[in-house]
């Protein structure tokens, strides 16, 4: 695996996404619903896409914003749907 910007944005992208619910977490294969840990990976997403500001490829920079995007697009339909709950 390559050690870069996208990888550690697929790593946060994914553990919300699996504390979310929205994927099963891959070693126990059970799904989670903990949107307040989900929140804690979106914040670190939009933390790093601050502090990188300037400083990513166009792609990278894309890249982060999207997944940024879709992780806090899924926590607000889980917000919606009674996520959490």
């Amino acid at each position: 695996m390559k050690r870069d910007i996208n990888a550690i944005t697929v790593l946060l992208a994914t553990q919300g996404m699996i504390n979310i619910g929205a994927i099963p977490d891959p070693i126990t294969h059970e799904t989670r619903k903990q949107p307040e840990k989900a929140r804690v990976f979106l914040d670190l997403l939009e933390v790093l896409m601050e502090k990188t500001q300037g400083n990513l490829s166009l792609n990278e920079a894309d890249f982060l914003k999207s997944a940024v995007h879709n992780l806090r697009l899924v926590l607000e339909q889980g917000a919606t749907n009674g996520g959490g709950k």
